[in-house]
């Protein structure tokens, strides 16, 4: 019998895509624009005062493409923190004309795939506690998807051996690794949560780095044999203070 493997587990995470009603937002006068716009500003601060403490992380991004005009990526200690973000967005005059796209929620995950050292803590390591409860780059592009294990007779992830297991994330491993620097990653489980397995968001300066490393890891076993994947969600980073811009009708 093949053997779960134990997780480290940090942040809850929420990505939220909404469309924008461009065509209502129109139709309103630009006094109502601005207030509404104000309104969010205030929202977005608070946001920030979250993350300058460290008790959370947040990004917006425009997205490239129809599949929505906009992805909210919050990361908090609670799932209850991200349910009320959700409703404080809705709450508000800008919430009018965000009409929910899609949405994914997952908790930030380490799996453990090598056993411990005697006495060891992995949750008080400094480079654990960032991978678990980390700050999101600002970097310039986004890209998020879900994926999950393949089950079929032929190729079923959960019934090959922990050994065997370790050796296929090992080798995808080594292949992220010539990215560092240029991609930034933050993975997280959803199993019991969502319809996928596992999230994926990646962080970029160049959106030419998420073809790169999608397609050469499509090479490594572990995903030509045991990975599907959804959608593909890219966006570019919107700042809190192009947030007017983004919306100015001229």
């Amino acid at each position: 019998m093949a053997e779960a493997v134990v997780t480290v587990d940090g942040w809850s995470a929420l990505h939220d895509t909404r469309h924008f009603d461009w065509t209502s937002w129109k139709a309103i006068s630009e006094d109502e624009r601005n207030k509404a716009i104000k309104e969010f500003e205030e929202l977005i601060k608070q946001w920030e005062k979250i993350e300058e403490n460290k008790e959370g992380s947040h990004s917006i991004f425009k997205v490239v493409g129809n599949k929505a005009d906009l992805m909210f990526i919050f990361l908090r200690e609670t799932m209850d923190e991200l349910e009320e973000i959700k409703t404080a967005i809705n709450k508000t005059l800008l919430g009018d004309f965000l009409i929910p796209a899609y949405s994914y929620v997952s908790i930030i995950e380490m799996t453990m795939h090598d056993p411990m050292k005697a006495g060891d803590d992995r949750e008080l390591s400094p480079y654990v506690k960032e991978r678990l409860r980390p700050i999101m780059p600002k970097w310039e592009h986004a890209c998020f998807y879900p994926m999950a294990r393949r089950r079929e007779p032929e190729a079923n992830w959960f019934t090959i051996d922990k050994e065997e297991r370790t050796r296929l994330l090992y080798e995808h491993g080594m292949t992220g690794r010539k990215y560092a620097g240029k991609v930034k990653e933050i993975i997280t489980g959803s199993i019991g949560l969502d319809e996928w397995e596992w999230g994926v968001t990646l962080f970029a300066h160049d959106p030419l780095q998420f073809k790169k490393i999608v397609y050469e890891m499509r090479f490594d076993e572990v995903t030509t044999k045991y990975a599907e994947f959804g959608d593909f969600i890219m966006g570019n980073y919107l700042a809190s203070d192009e947030l007017s811009d983004y919306l100015a009708l001229s």
